[in-house]
């Protein structure tokens, strides 16, 4: 099964995006989140397939949310957690 689908990056978010299907475009996509990702800017389109890597999602999920749903929201990385320990000398 293959998809073409949108993406659309937020222009409030860094990092947050939205997948939907090609033809749809953002007919699914609830007013409350779109209220909250800011002015969709189109990112580019794919040629969703099972074999597709994708760098940061799950293609066969994106895949399963886009047909359950009509859209796949990417949020950002989370920050990585300082070590606390690291740089720091301990008393011994």
């Amino acid at each position: 099964m293959k998809r073409i689908c949108a993406v659309y990056r937020s222009s409030r978010t860094e990092g947050m995006y939205l997948y939907v299907d090609h033809q749809e475009d953002l007919s699914k996509v609830p007013e409350a989140l779109l209220l909250r990702f800011g002015k969709p800017v189109r990112a580019m389109t794919l040629v969703l397939t099972a074999e597709r890597k994708l760098s940061r999602a799950d293609v066969g999920k994106v895949m399963q949310e886009i047909a359950d749903n009509g859209f796949y929201l990417q949020l950002p990385p989370q920050p990585e957690r300082l070590n606390p320990m690291v740089g720091t000398e301990r008393d011994g």
